[in-house]
């Protein structure tokens, strides 16, 4: 019976020091999920802002819809392109770290204008 007492305590002594680094696994789960999400709407958000342009339309309206809340949207005209690129930061553990940068663009070719129809 006296060896009864030496383990007592010894599964707070683990979950005291497991927990913390549960937490932390989880956060960086989280941190990844919101990092893959954020990445796929900056993509959605530069590909439409640059066939809307292309088209002659809103460009930026129309990827700042779409691009995650705060994001940058830099929209760029050529002489026969349009490349819009979307930017948005994604807090790493909680926002206890520095943020990840996510980062798309897209480059969609002018389409003619077809309001000016020749006779």
């Amino acid at each position: 019976m006296r060896g009864l007492g030496r383990d007592r305590g010894a599964f707070t002594a683990e979950l005291a020091a497991g927990l913390p680094a549960l937490m932390l696994l989880l956060l960086s789960g989280l941190t990844a999920v919101c990092a893959v999400t954020a990445q796929g709407r900056c993509v959605d958000a530069a590909r439409e802002g640059a066939l809307v342009a292309a088209r002659g339309g809103a460009g930026l309206e129309n990827a700042a819809r779409i691009a995650p809340a705060d994001a940058r949207i830099n929209l760029a005209e050529g002489e026969d392109t349009v490349t819009v690129t979307v930017r948005a930061r994604v807090p790493f553990l909680g926002g206890h770290l520095p943020a990840i940068t996510v980062r798309a663009e897209a480059v969609a070719a002018r389409e003619p204008d077809t309001t000016t129809a020749v006779p």
